[in-house]
């Protein structure tokens, strides 16, 4: 089995075609065939960084997503951003986060900071 970097869009489109149907039945760990898609993985993860990064969330996008995760509703954020209706303002995009609505939506939430900083 031959390993290389991946530097073209076809060799990419190659790598995922090998790769694709071992999903289907997962090689074990530590045998030379998971060894192998093990690295390929990383290679196609690698290759997928540079040429299509994921972009970074809107704050208020980020926090949306995490409360239909969580099942959450604008009155379950009062504790990290304040009164219902600066929720409210938030969540409209009418009013920014500040620093401690970030921590505080990080640590009760657990919604990266990084996340909740606009860009």
């Amino acid at each position: 089995m031959d390993v290389k970097p991946i530097r073209s869009e076809e060799e990419y489109q190659a790598a995922l075609r090998i790769v694709s149907p071992m999903f289907d039945n997962e090689p074990a760990l530590g045998t030379p065939e998971g060894d192998y898609m093990e690295v390929m993985v990383l290679l196609i993860e690698d290759y997928e960084k540079k040429h299509y990064p994921m972009p970074k969330p809107e704050p208020v996008e980020a926090i949306k997503f995490r409360m239909d995760q969580m099942g959450l509703t604008p009155k379950d954020l009062v504790p990290a951003i304040g009164r219902l209706n600066r929720v409210y303002e938030v969540l409209n995009g009418k009013r920014q986060l500040t620093l401690p609505m970030i921590r505080r939506l990080n640590k009760l939430f657990n919604i990266p900071a990084e996340h909740l900083i606009g860009s």
